[in-house]
Formats: structure tokens, sequence, C-alpha cells
């Protein structure tokens, strides 16, 4: 083997653009396609508005304008605007910016002088307007690169900043933006910055009441066992109630960041909770008992906030500010002390909190017994059958090993046929499959008693690890793989009400997905289309001249090992399984409760639909 020489050729420096689109992944952590809502679509678009938030924050400006046309996003604040002799410097020279200067900006979360750069350097074209005393300056980018600056010329415009950036296509491959992600973002702005006023393609966000109108939003309040606790302190502001759902829910934030892995705060919370409920009744209950079923919100500002990641998800250990007590102990005695007093004035509310802790303990005691048997049950089975076909990449939270975590998946399918082509098709390192033993119970209106009495239920919890929560969660998606057909979406909806019944965060967090899989394949003896509409179908036919070999996959069974590789690989096509502008009671409710009129005019309009494409498909079938 030839010896490998290391000189000085091999030594590079990199410029600052260069360095991010080498190593994109190191400034707004994973890419992505738009199909997650921590795609980095979504991280550039907010490195730039929580610059405009900041503004707000610092008492400039309260509106901030965002259009999204054609992937082109365009955001314009009307707070101080960028001092315009450094327009230029502050998107495109890195560790250069206002926040360094902890007089101009406080309790910011962008404080790495990196995010605008970020923007620029990973987007075809970017542009940068500074608007300030009667004087505007604009500057031009392509892939960081300066194209284009204005001298300072004259304005009418208002005071404030204008950022526009289209994604470049050859980092973010076949992106687009999903409107969706983008308003539950902004309502999250809204919601931390009452009283701001955020217009997004003819839509506004504004919120007068902060945290009490997100719960108010994000929860089914006549499921809610009493008011919601709402208390605002000086940096910090919570609202807090108990519904009847299991698990937690909580919403955390730091400084405006939505701090989706929570943090040193939000496990402060919850144990502020805790001790405020055990001292005020005198009592030590068992800590899931008080928990359980908490709908729970928390925003705290601090200086210079330390975060466990680039994309600031999660809050580390650190201190309010400098000679001042630690995040943590500043909201263990912040919650604590004010919803114990908030409990001793409001008795009615102290009653039904109580009585909602006690129906868990009694829940938890019941299901104690039953438990160690389906446990037992559980344990035996992961040794003797096949059930679950696991992967070899087995990840340790301890060492950290997140890059593994991210990659692992399993599959949920019904059937030898469909388990049998996607365990041979699947990447046996990182992809694993469940097989179920016919259609799942339906467990809607059930207690958490009925899933460790059912062995189909009680083994896939298990297949999880998320018996006790998403913390030892074994795969980082769970995939539900059925057929396109009425068996397989009704094996899809059972899946779906077992999982928003019981595992509700699976959902919150972002790990449940379905499989998008193709309807047709289009082949000649040169070329094949896959195709996963009616509409790919006929493009594909007329590609193909009219003359080709048509197949309707009516099940994944059909689709051999060979080809599936096509659809779990690099290429696997997922459906985010999101919750929006509805609670999950609201939503199990809808599709797995009692036959409303409005739920029989959905499923007519939409069999309508699948009616019509079933009459496409003959048309054409009769043409060929």
């Amino acid at each position: 083997m030839a010896e490998v020489k290391y000189t000085e050729d091999n030594i590079r420096s990199l410029d600052w653009k260069e360095h991010i689109r080498l190593r994109p992944g190191m400034y707004i952590g994973k890419l992505g396609d738009g199909t997650a809502q921590d795609d980095g679509i979504y991280v550039l678009l907010k490195e730039v508005l929580d610059n405009s938030i900041d503004e707000y924050v610092m008492g400039h400006g309260k509106q901030i304008d965002i259009n999204i046309k054609d992937d082109n996003v365009t955001v314009r604040d009307y707070g101080r605007g960028i001092p315009l002799g450094k327009v230029v410097d502050v998107v495109s020279k890195m560790n250069t910016g206002g926040k360094y200067d902890s007089k101009a900006f406080k309790k910011s979360v962008g404080l790495n002088g990196v995010g605008l750069k970020a923007v620029n350097a990973l987007s075809t074209k970017f542009v940068v307007k500074g608007v300030r005393d009667g004087k505007a300056k604009t500057a031009e980018f392509q892939l960081g690169e300066l194209t284009k600056q204005s001298k300072m010329v004259k304005s009418s415009e208002k005071n404030g900043t204008m950022i526009s950036f289209t994604p470049d296509e050859d980092i973010f491959l076949d992106y687009k933006f999903k409107e969706n992600f983008i308003e539950d973002r902004l309502w999250d702005y809204a919601y931390l910055n009452a009283g701001l006023k955020i217009n997004f393609n003819k839509k506004t966000f504004l919120s007068k009441n902060g945290l009490l109108d997100l719960l108010n939003n994000k929860t089914d309040v006549e499921t809610l066992r009493y008011p919601i606790i709402h208390i605002k302190g000086e940096d910090i502001e919570i609202a807090v109630s108990h519904g009847n759902q299991y698990g937690e829910e909580y919403y955390s934030f730091v400084n405006g960041q939505n701090t989706t892995q929570g943090g040193t705060h939000l496990q402060a919370f919850r144990e502020g909770i805790t001790k405020a409920v055990r001292e005020h009744f005198g009592k030590n209950f068992d800590t899931k008992d008080i928990q359980t079923a908490v709908v729970g919100a928390i925003s705290v500002r601090v200086e210079e906030p330390v975060f466990e990641s680039q994309t600031k998800t999660k809050l580390g250990s650190l201190k309010m500010g400098p000679e001042m007590p630690t995040v943590r102990s500043f909201v263990v005695d912040f919650v604590k002390n004010k919803l114990d007093n908030y409990l001793h004035k409001n008795k009615e509310v102290a009653q039904a909190l109580l009585k909602r802790i006690q129906q868990s303990e009694r829940e938890r005691k019941e299901i104690a017994g039953i438990k160690k048997l389906a446990n037992a049950r559980a344990r035996k089975a992961n040794i003797h059958n096949k059930k679950l076909r696991d992967c070899k990449v087995h990840y340790d939270d301890k060492r950290g090993d997140e890059a593994k975590k991210a990659e692992t998946m399993v599959f949920i399918t019904e059937g030898d046929s469909a388990s049998g082509s996607i365990t041979k098709a699947r990447n046996v390192a990182t992809q694993a499959v469940f097989s179920l033993r016919g259609k799942p119970l339906n467990s809607y209106g059930q207690t958490k008693k009925i899933v460790y009495e059912n062995e189909e239920l009680n083994l896939l919890q298990h297949a999880l690890n998320i018996e006790d929560g998403l913390e030892g969660l074994r795969f980082n998606k769970v995939i539900i793989a059925t057929d396109a057909d009425v068996d397989g979406m009704h094996i899809r909806l059972l899946l779906l009400t077992f999982f928003l019944q019981f595992f509700p965060d699976l959902v919150r967090e972002g790990h449940l997905f379905i499989l998008d899989t193709p309807l047709f394949r289009v082949r000649d003896k040169k070329e094949t289309f896959y195709c996963y509409s009616e509409k790919e179908k006929k493009e594909a036919i007329k590609a193909l001249r009219g003359k080709a070999e048509i197949t309707r996959f009516k099940g994944l069974g059909e689709i051999s090992p060979g080809e599936f590789g096509e659809f779990i690989g690099d290429k696997i096509k997922l459906d985010p399984v999101t919750i929006k502008d509805s609670s999950i009671p609201e939503v199990l409710a809808y599709y797995m409760g009692k036959n409303t009129m409005e739920r029989q005019k959905f499923i007519i309009e939409n069999l309508k639909v699948e009616l019509n494409d079933f009459a496409d498909q003959e048309v054409i079938a009769l043409e060929e």
C-alpha cells in the first residue's frame, strides 16, 4: 500500500462562506427537504426572524412582515435598522454583530454572530437592506459572495431591516416550505411577545395574553380539570393546568427560542410543580402522579444563554446572569412559591388539582399487577418470536451518539408478505421492522390498562421502549407502513389512535411518520417510473409516448424487495404526522368517536375524490 504523504499542500484555509457550505450541519443542524419542522430551510428563516424579534424585545418596532413566494423569503421589520456602514459586514463577516455588545442587546437568542452569515452562504440569492433616519443601503449576494451594493441613498421608508433570501437547491434538495410549520413558529413568536404583530402571506399573528393564549389554543380547554394558572414575573412566565390525557405536554422557551428538547428550565419547571403540590397538600405524592396529564408552558429570559446545540433546542446549565442565581434555582423557587400562593387563594382550583392527582394514583396502582405480568410476557416474546426484526445500531444516550440515534427507524407493518419485502430490502444497520398480527385493537376511549392486557399493543410499546416515556425511545423515526387500500388505511388509523391516545409525545416531538410508497410502476424496455399519484402516472405514460407496461401496486407485498430498496433508502418519502390547530382529544373524538354529521360529510366528500380517481383510472385503461 502506497504511503500517503502529509505536507503543506494538504493544508487548506477556507473563507467563512466555504466553511459554512462545506459543513452546513455545524451551523444549522440537519438539511432536510422541508418535510420536518426542524429542517434547514426553517432554521434559515428562524435565524432572520430572531434578529427582528430581538429588536422588538429591546423596545423597537411592533410589526414584522413576512412573505414567501416561489421559495423566496422576505422579512421586513421596523426596528432600529442595521447601522448603514455595517450592512455588508454583519451578513458576511464572521464574529461580527451588535449582540456582542451587551448594552445593545440583552437576553437575546442570537449571540454567536453566525446566523445571518449562514443564511447568506446557503442562499442562491441574498439581499439585505438597512433603513435608518431617512437613509438606506442595500447589498446583494450569491452563495455568500457580494455581487452588488448601493451607496447610502435618501429614503422615506420607516426605520428597520429587510432580508430576502432563496435557499440553495444544491444544498437543500427538492425542498418546499410548508406553511403550517411556519405558522406554528410564528404563533410561538406571537405568544412570547404579547403585542407584536406578525404578518405572513396575508395572515396576521397577534397575542394579547402570552402563554395563556398559547395553552388556550394548543389544548381543548373543555378537557382541562381546572382553569389555566397564568403567572408572570420578571424574566419568567408560566401557564399550567391538568387535563385527562396520558403523558405530559410542555412548551418551553428561552429568550423567545422554542426549546423543543427542553433543558434546565423545563426540568426546573417540573420540579417546581412537584414541590409546590407536595408542600401545599402536605403529602409526598409520587412524582408521576403529580406530573401525569400536566399541560404547561414556561418562558424565561437569560443573559447570554448557553445552549447544547447550534440550533438552540436545549438549554444547558447556567446562571440567569452575572452574580445571579442558576436557572434551576430561580425557576424552582419562583414556581414553588407562586403556585403555592395561587392554590391558597383559589381553593376550588386546589381541590380540582388534588382530585386529578388522586385519580392518577388510583390508575397507577390498578395496573401495577397487570403491568408486571405484561412485562414478563413481553420479555419472553422478544426472545422467542420474530415480531421485531431489530437493527444492528443501538445508540447509548450516555455516550451522546446523536448521529446514530438520528439514523434509526422502525417500520410497523402488517402481514407476512409486506414484512418480508421490507425486511429483505432494509438497511439492517439502521432499519428495523415490527410485524403486526392482523388489525390492532381500537384503543379509543380506553384506559392504559388495555395496553398491558392486549399482547400486540404491549409488545409494540416494548419494542419501541416507550412504556415510561420517550427518554428510552429506541428509534428516532417510527414509520407506519401499511397498504394503500381500505384495510391498510384502517390499520393506519388504529395505530394513530393508539399513539395519540397513550403516547402523544411521539407525535408532538416529530417521531411518527407514514411511509409513502408508489401506487404505480410505468415502464418500457429502457426506462422505469415509479408513480405516487394518478397525475404522475399520466406524466410517465406521456414521457414513454403511451407505450408502457403499467403495474398497479395493490399492497406492499406486491413490491419486490429489490424495488423496495428504492423506496426506503436515500429516496424514502415520509409524511410526518402532525397536529395542527386542534388538540389531540378533539382529533380522536372526530375520527374515532360517534358518527357526527361533520364526519359523515368529510367521509362522503373524500370518498367522491377516491371514486373520481378510480373513474380516471378506468378511462385511462380504456384509452390504452
